[in-house]
């Protein structure tokens, strides 16, 4: 099978730098990691020929970097406890508060992402009710090997990590693709680049659950 024909959650998981192009060019390797390279490709509108000569052109895997697929239920969940959940709260709580402050101090520009800081409380609120039922529902059900039993939570925990994707495709929009306007002060870039990280975190925190975790439970 030729990698156009791959899907793009299989790319992202076995070819180590895959998701930084996937970022480069905004396609949706974790909600969306079911489609095909071709029509990720077509959605985005980006030649396929380009894309595979990107992917081809990365540097061989580095041998201190995780491959996740070799890893138990218990060790990669365990990995998302620590390295996706607890994160996202610290990110969450901070984002918030410099997105008031340049709210408060900088809202008469017209640069201002105004009503961000209302958005991340949503998305804080939303993401810890969804991460609450992971850890105390689903997570343990999978420790337990009844991946079988689990798939109705699973189907849940899939729709509202869509519900996720279409919260980071608002901050984009509110913030001109997280790019901060000419001039912008130290707290403005700071909360933009914390955005940036935020959400290539919350991507791969899916696309790991989707397109790895998820998987195996079926």
């Amino acid at each position: 099978m030729t990698l156009l024909d791959q899907t793009v959650g299989r790319i992202a998981l076995s070819l180590p730098g895959a998701t930084r192009v996937f970022h480069a060019h905004h396609i949706d390797f974790c909600c969306g990691g079911r489609i095909t390279l071709r029509e990720a490709a077509q959605r985005v509108g980006l030649h396929p020929d380009k894309l595979i000569a990107e992917l081809e052109a990365l540097p061989a895997a580095n041998p201190d970097e995780h491959d996740w697929r070799d890893a138990g239920n218990d060790a990669l969940i365990d990995h998302l406890l620590t390295r996706y959940h607890d994160v996202h709260r610290q990110q969450l709580a901070e984002l918030t508060r410099m997105a008031r402050r340049v709210e408060q101090v900088h809202g008469e520009r017209e640069s201002c992402p105004r009503g961000l800081a209302d958005l991340l409380t949503a998305i804080h609120q939303e993401l810890e009710s969804h991460m609450q039922k992971e850890e105390q529902i689903l997570f343990p059900m999978l420790r337990n090997g009844l991946g079988a039993q689990a798939q109705g939570p699973i189907t849940v925990m899939r729709h509202e990590h869509d519900d996720h994707g279409e919260s980071l495709e608002q901050i984009m929009a509110l913030t001109d693709d997280i790019t901060p306007p000419k001039g912008a002060c130290t707290t403005w870039r700071a909360l933009y680049a914390g955005l940036r990280e935020f959400r290539e975190d919350l991507m791969q925190h899916i696309h790991l659950e989707n397109n790895l975790l998820f998987e195996r439970a079926g």
